[in-house]
């Protein structure tokens, strides 16, 4: 009743039967301009399934490097210079650490059904014979999984490891973290409790005092050199990436204009095209 003509309504039920099709047909009459999902949400969520099982079929180049090295600031500069990018931070709505809940989302995840349509929502329009520049990721990123597929074929790309200085990382960290320095600070402190088991707890309670005298600088480096920097590389090793062959790019900064020039290095480099397989042809590529 509070809608007006002008509102595009979707219809759809679990199967797409007789129900839907009513209701669309009503909804139609009335003025409102009706979209109606043929076999109902399971066929659209097998279309989505069986597109995820061809993400192994494109090419992926990683952007990889050590926490605090503005990765997903590359991410936003390749995509601003019309490179395919998939953010699966984003998507997920978290930043892949104990740390990482996105205030920002009320600390939410979405399922993993919604994280698999939004992979798909985006993936379905790229080129299959350019590559996706994506971060490189462990297989969960908080509470949802990256599709298997997806996840071989980011295992078997390219890799751009970043370096920055720490006083850099130390900056980015503290910038995209500043609810815990002011709101969450309680929050910050529980969290700090579920590292104990990896860093013991006469360590966590050294960061407990630099939290208490808001030592934030002291914090955020020590919290990088005694947990994120080692549990990094552990990660690493464990999703088989091919780091041995990666090339380094070591940036003075986190400066736009430093991220925009190494953005367009990378465009330069990796984003060209390849003739398509019969593969591609087969999948619309």
């Amino acid at each position: 009743q509070d809608r007006d003509k002008e509102t595009r309504v979707l219809v759809y039920c679990w199967r797409g039967g007789e129900r839907s099709l009513s209701l669309a047909h009503t909804l139609s009459r009335v003025g409102f301009t009706v979209g109606l999902v043929p076999g109902g949400y399971k066929r659209y969520r097998a279309g989505v399934l069986d597109f995820l099982r061809t993400m192994d079929g494109f090419r992926y180049h990683l952007i990889a490097g050590k926490t605090g090295c503005a990765k997903g600031k590359m991410l936003q500069h390749l995509t601003a210079q019309g490179a395919q990018v998939l953010d699966l931070e984003v998507m997920a709505q978290h930043r892949g650490s104990v740390l990482g809940e996105d205030p920002d989302s009320s600390y939410t995840q979405p399922s993993q059904k919604l994280f698999d349509t939004r992979m798909w929502e985006q993936a379905r329009l790229f080129d299959r014979t350019r590559p996706i520049f994506v971060e490189g990721e462990s297989s969960m990123i908080g509470k949802v999984q990256i599709p298997k597929n997806t996840w071989a074929g980011m295992r078997a790309g390219t890799v751009t490891l970043l370096e920055v200085p720490m006083a850099s990382r130390v900056d980015w960290i503290r910038s995209g973290y500043k609810h815990f320095e002011t709101t969450d600070v309680p929050r910050l402190v529980s969290k700090l409790q579920v590292l104990i088991q990896k860093v013991g707890r006469k360590k966590v309670e050294e960061w407990e005092v630099m939290v208490a005298e808001a030592r934030w600088d002291d914090f955020v480096e020590d919290i990088l050199v005694n947990h994120y920097d080692s549990a990094y590389a552990d990660a690493a090793k464990r999703s088989g990436r091919d780091d041995a062959n990666a090339e380094f790019l070591m940036l003075p900064d986190t400066e736009d204009a430093t991220y925009a020039a190494a953005a367009a290095e990378l465009i330069s480099k990796y984003d060209v095209h390849k003739p398509p397989t019969v593969r591609d042809i087969a999948m619309g590529g």
